[in-house]
C-alpha cells in the first residue's frame, strides 16, 4: 500500500538518496547532474514549497516500522504576485521503484493537494521529451503541451537538433 504524506525532517537522506539518483543520471531534469546536497534541497524545499514522500511497506525499509521512501515530490507556486495562483511540482521515483504506478499515486496527489492549496492550474515548465513515460502520464492526467523547445536538453545519450 502506497502512503503519500508531507516530507519530514528525517526524510531527507532518503529524499537526498533519490534526489541524486535522478538528477546524477542527467536524463530527465534541467539540474546540474553535480549540484550538492545543500543546493538541492535548497531547490526541493524552496520557499512556498510543500515536500512529499510516497511511502510503502517493504524489507528494505528506508524509514523505522517497516516503511521505505519510494517516490517523492514537491509543489510550489510557479511565480509570484501575479502568478503565484499557479502551481509547479516536480516528481521523483528511483530506478527500483518504476512501473509500479507510483507517478500516477503521486500525480492525482498533487492535483488534488494543489487544489486544496488554492492553486487554480498546474503548468511544468520543462518536461524532457525522451522523458516519454512522464509525457504520458501528464498526458493522461489532463495536461496538455503548449509548446516545444527543440534542442533545448542537452540528454547525455541522445542527440538532440533544434533543426531536425
Amino acid at each position: 500500500m502506497l502512503n503519500i504524506r508531507l516530507a519530514k525532517d528525517p526524510d531527507r537522506e532518503a529524499i537526498w538518496k533519490i534526489f541524486h539518483e535522478v538528477v546524477a543520471a542527467g536524463e530527465t531534469y534541467p539540474i546540474d547532474p553535480e549540484i550538492s546536497r545543500e543546493d538541492a534541497f535548497a531547490y526541493w524545499f524552496q520557499i512556498g514549497a510543500h515536500a512529499f514522500v510516497a511511502e510503502q511497506n517493504g524489507p528494505s525499509a528506508t524509514l523505522r516500522r517497516g516503511k521505505r521512501i519510494v517516490g517523492i515530490y514537491t509543489l510550489h507556486p510557479n511565480q509570484s504576485g501575479g502568478g503565484g495562483h499557479v502551481a509547479n511540482a516536480a516528481f521523483m521515483v528511483p530506478a527500483s521503484a518504476r512501473g509500479q504506478g507510483i507517478g500516477r499515486s503521486m500525480g492525482e496527489h498533487c492535483l488534488k493537494e494543489a487544489r486544496r492549496l488554492g492553486f487554480r492550474a498546474m503548468q511544468f515548465n520543462f518536461v524532457v521529451s525522451t522523458n516519454e513515460s512522464a509525457v504520458k502520464l501528464w498526458q493522461t492526467l489532463g495536461m496538455k503541451i503548449v509548446g516545444t523547445l527543440p534542442g533545448a536538453f542537452r540528454h547525455p545519450k541522445k542527440e538532440m537538433s533544434m533543426f531536425t
